[in-house]
């Protein structure tokens, strides 16, 4: 059985920073895609990081610079540190693995979703 499981979520003003933490379960991290996507009221699902197997990074332009993602093999987890926060940021940020999460995530696994909100 396949479990992520994100946690760090929370209430930041602009300009802080936040690190959000992935614990997987029944899927080894190391050899899949996994990233973070995040969903707001309104707007479009949003990959904002990705992390492919032999280690290269993705970001997305709206965090690229202001988002860092990484992770630890040892532990199978993953993380992501988000600095220079903006309202926009504002979001529910979901765990994501599978063999290629890159086209909306649909076929990999999801964790239940950490709420981040930005304060101006």
């Amino acid at each position: 059985q396949v479990q992520l499981v994100e946690s760090g979520g929370g209430l930041v003003q602009a300009g802080g920073s936040l690190r959000l933490s992935c614990a997987a379960s029944g899927i080894r991290i190391s050899i899949n895609d996994v990233g973070w996507y995040r969903q707001a009221p309104g707007k479009q699902r949003e990959l904002v990081a990705k992390i492919g197997r032999a280690g290269s990074t993705t970001y997305s332009d709206s965090v690229k610079g202001r988002f860092r993602i990484f992770r630890d093999n040892a532990k199978n987890t993953v993380s992501l540190q988000m600095n220079g926060l903006i309202p926009e940021d504002t979001a529910v940020y979901y765990c994501v693995s599978g063999v290629d999460i890159s086209v909306g995530g649909v076929s990999g696994y999801w964790g239940q979703g950490t709420q981040v909100t930005v304060s101006s």
